[in-house]
This record gives structure tokens, sequence and C-alpha cells, in this order.
């Protein structure tokens, strides 16, 4: 059995509780802001004095908490080091939400050991299924990094031919890009270790739901952990802090249960949603009714302009241009804070979009562009389903024939897994990096903006870029008014005035993207 995930505590708010106390009070104060260390005084005083003090500030929480004034308590924050947990967990739980941050190690760039995987609960035959799976995937890793350096090689040399003077950066290129395609075949049980900062407020809500399919169990070990460390910092949190919500009153593993019957079955699912999706990454499925006209609508009300004086499409050009609203060519996203940027939230776009779990994953790090992600448990079942990574098919032969072995081998253990008595959940972690998930993923323009503006770049993960250049282009069609400012961060810098143009530095991707057109772009190593 592997070790148990490590979670430490290693920054947080002095007193998170009193913090939430003084902000409550200091909406009533005639007196101005309350401090927390005046909340904090008054409980620590000897006596009935104290003992008075600290009733007065607990039945203020719980009232806080129960009325849902729980602004107050996303003051404190904390900051956890987590270590031995899963990408599987990270990618169901921790990242599958908005309010929090995270910094963690990258497989693309990192090589991973292979001993570095959670385990889940099993014994016996079971457990010993796993582990075999296990090492085969790790064998597949290993002799992919080998197999897809040559191409990796090929294709560097293509875009940067004087790095043949440069063969200690060449080597380090070519090994990096191999691992990122390699770590496909990579169980979802693969360990990772990050830095994740959360309010008491989102602390709180891990708590209530951390029993939830796809992880219930590993997902409930680390929140309980997190939650200990927190109340050893503060003991005073458990005076608002409920008990989890059973797996069993979820109303997702309630429906599972009625839809599925307990095995699913989402054959019909997967051929309807990708013969929709057709030959894109991204479909642009649905979207806010006029978007122009109401972007415009917003201009307007900014610059305090009637319709007669500015139209639709000058107005949105206005906001949307970097070569008149500059702010859009810094390096900051300034535009939550400038009322021309603000006017970009009120166009919205949907679309249905199907991504390899590894770069679903690294999607999810745009917390403002939200999508619906499936329950595992729904979608997989005994025919493998996977995105073969487009360096693997641009190999072909031995690389392929390795990449289909392995992923066959992931879905064979995960067989042998369950029908040696280990759990459905267990099994899940066997699967690969490479798992395909669909999901439904809506934004507001001015987040859908920001989100292009990062991954359009060339540098960006391949099936991520391939995504929002998908989506760039179905939004030009459909509004070339609004589409035509999805760029890359080049051509943003550049229409803005900023130099140099690319950002990246010495990551410099060897291509004057922004004298391309949008249709001009290329898949590029």
């Amino acid at each position: 059995m592997a070790p148990e995930p490590i979670v430490r505590l290693v920054a947080a708010f002095p007193h998170p509780l009193d913090t939430a106390v003084a902000a409550a009070r200091t909406c009533t104060s005639p007196a101005g802001a309350v401090v927390p260390a005046a909340v904090a005084a008054a409980a620590a005083v000897a006596g009935e004095a104290g003992d008075a003090a600290r009733e007065r500030r607990d039945a203020l929480a719980r009232s806080l908490y129960v009325a849902g004034h729980h602004t107050t308590f996303q003051h404190a924050h904390f900051l956890f080091a987590i270590e031995g947990v899963s990408r599987q967990f990270v990618w169901s739980f921790l990242h599958a939400h908005p309010f929090a941050n995270s910094e963690q190690v990258s497989q693309r760039y990192v090589q991973v050991a292979p001993d570095a995987v959670f385990v889940p609960e099993m014994g016996g035959p079971a457990e010993a299924a796993f582990a075999a799976t296990v090492a085969a995937q790790h064998e597949a890793y290993r002799r992919l990094v080998d197999l897809l350096s040559p191409v990796a090689e090929s294709e560097l040399l293509a875009r940067f031919p004087n790095w043949r003077r440069h063969p200690k950066r060449l080597a380090r290129q070519t090994e990096r890009k191999a691992q990122e395609v390699a770590r496909a075949v990579l169980p979802v049980a693969t360990h990772t270790s990050l830095l994740h900062t959360v309010s008491c407020l989102t602390l709180f809500r891990y708590r209530r739901l951390c029993r939830q399919l796809d992880a219930p169990a590993e997902t409930m070990a680390v929140v309980e952990a997190m939650t200990a460390a927190a109340l050893a910092h503060d003991p005073d949190l458990a005076a608002v802090l409920e008990d989890p919500i059973p797996l069993e009153a979820t109303p997702e593993h309630a429906l599972l249960a009625e839809f599925h019957g307990g095995s699913a079955q989402p054959a019909a699912f997967r051929e309807e949603f990708d013969r929709d999706l057709g030959a894109l990454t991204s479909k642009l499925v649905g979207g806010g009714r006029d978007n122009v006209a109401t972007v415009a609508r917003a201009v307007r009300a900014v610059l305090g302009l009637p319709a007669a004086r500015l139209a639709d499409e000058e107005a949105v050009r206005l906001a949307l241009d970097p070569g008149v609203n500059r702010l859009l060519g810094e390096d900051l996203n300034l535009s939550t804070l400038s009322k021309l940027g603000r006017c970009l939230h009120h166009a919205h776009y949907t679309f249905a979009r199907k991504l390899s779990h590894a770069a679903d994953s690294q999607d999810q790090r745009h917390r403002m562009t939200p999508a619906a992600r499936p329950l595992l448990a729904a979608v997989v079942d005994e025919q493998p389903d996977v995105v073969v990574p487009r360096l693997v098919t641009h190999a072909g032969g031995e690389a392929l024939a390795a990449f289909d072995a392995a992923v066959a081998r992931a879905w064979d253990g995960a067989a042998a897994v369950r029908r040696l008595g280990g759990s459905a959940e267990a099994a899940l972690y066997l699967l690969p990096n490479a798992l395909a998930v669909r999901a439904v993923e809506s934004s507001d323009l001015l987040n859908l903006h920001h989100k292009h503006r990062m991954r359009l770049c060339y540098n960006a993960q391949e099936e991520i870029w391939q995504a929002c250049l998908d989506e760039a282009l179905q939004i030009r069609a459909a509004e070339p008014a609004i589409g035509r400012w999805l760029l890359p961060p080049c051509a943003v810098r550049q229409r803005a005035g900023r130099k140099p143009f690319c950002p990246e530095g010495d990551r410099f991707c060897g291509i004057a993207v922004w004298r391309l057109e949008p249709r001009e772009y290329r898949r590029i190593i």
C-alpha cells in the first residue's frame, strides 16, 4: 500500500473565525473597521467577561453561517502543501471549481517515477492486478519516450534549425516534448504535489461535500487532513463546521444508480456526442442572443452615447481592438477592473468539447470558463476510449503500436481489478491520461478572450490550443465583429503597440504568428 497523502498547512490567517466575526461587526460599526485582533483580545480575557465574549462571537459566527452571509468567511485563507495525491483526485475535486488557486508539479516537464502512484484501498489479488497494470503503464511510458524522441527532435529542428549548434538545449527540449506526449499512457492514479490556497469558506464547502464521485475515499482523506490542520491552527472553527454529506445522499450517486443500474452504459452517449462534434475538438453549440448588439449596448452605456452616435460594430471594436483598448495589451489581465472591459461580460458562448484527461486537467486552470465534466463512473465501460496524441499518430509504426497496447492494457487491468474484488472506484485510477473527457463548457466573452489570448499561443498544450482555435474560428464565422479580435498574445500585443510582440522570451515559438490570419494557424510541436 502506498503512503498516505501528506497535507501540511504552511500559511494561514492568524485567527480565521475572529476575522469572519470582525468583518461582520464592521458592517454595523459606528467607529469604523473592526480588526480581528480586537475580537481575539476580547475572547482571550480570563473569567466571565472572556466567556461571554466567546459565546457572543460563536453565536454570531453560527448565525452568519446559517443565514448564508458567507462573504465574511472569505477573508481568511489557508495555504496547503499537498503531496502524494492522484491526478484523478485533483481533476475530480480540487480543480473542478473556481474558488481556489494551485500550482502543481508538471508532467510535461518532470519525468514521472514508477512508484509515484496513488494506490486505493483494495488488498489481495485486486491490489496485485492494480500494481501489475501500473508497472506495465510505466514501462510503456518509458518506451514511448524513447520511440517519440526522434520525431520530436525532427519537428523541433524544422522550427529551430540553429539548435543543431546547441545540442544540450535540443536534447532537453526533445526529452520534454517526448515526456509530455508519452504521459498519455500513465494512469490517472499518478501522484502530483501542489500548493493549494483556499478561503475559509471554500474549506467549509470541501468538508461538506468531500464524499462525492469519482474519488470519494481519497477526497475524504485529503479534505479531512486539511480540516484537521485548519482546526489545529484555530480550534474555534469547530463552532461552524458541518459534517460531510453521505455519498449516498449526493444527487449524482442517486442518479447514477437510477439511470445506469450500477454499471455504466455510455456507448450511445459517446456516439451521439462525437457525431455532433464531427472533426472539431470544440464546437460552438450555444450562446447569448445578439452578442454583438448586447456588447454594443453595454459600451454605449459606459460612454453615454445613443445608437445614432455609435453603431454596434464600432462599439464592439472600441472594447476589443487592442489598438483602441490598450489595456488588452497589458501583462496583467485588467479587464475586470475596466469599465470598458466589463462590457465583455454580457456576451456568452457554450461549447461541446472533447479533450484527453491530461489536457482537460490543464484546461481546468481557466477557472472562469466553467465546464460540466462527466462522472467517469457513468461514461467508462469495457471499450477503450482515448484521445490519441498527434505526435503518436505522426510517428506511427512502433510508437502507435506501443500506445495502443498500453491503452488496451489499462482497460484490461481495470477489468481485472473489478473481477478480483476491487471497487469500480479503484479501477478508475488505472485509466490513462489519454482517456477521452467529453464536456460542455461556457464562458462570457471577457474570460473567453483572456483564455484565447493565453492558449492560442503555439506554446500552449496542443489539444487546448486546437480547441481554442476551433472556437475562435467559429465565433469569427458567426459574429465577425467579435471573432476577429480573438487572437494569440503576440497578435494582441502587436496591435496594442507592446514590444516585444512575443511575451515568452527565450520560449518564443519561432514563428511570427502576429503576421498570420487565424485560418493560417497550424498545428506545431
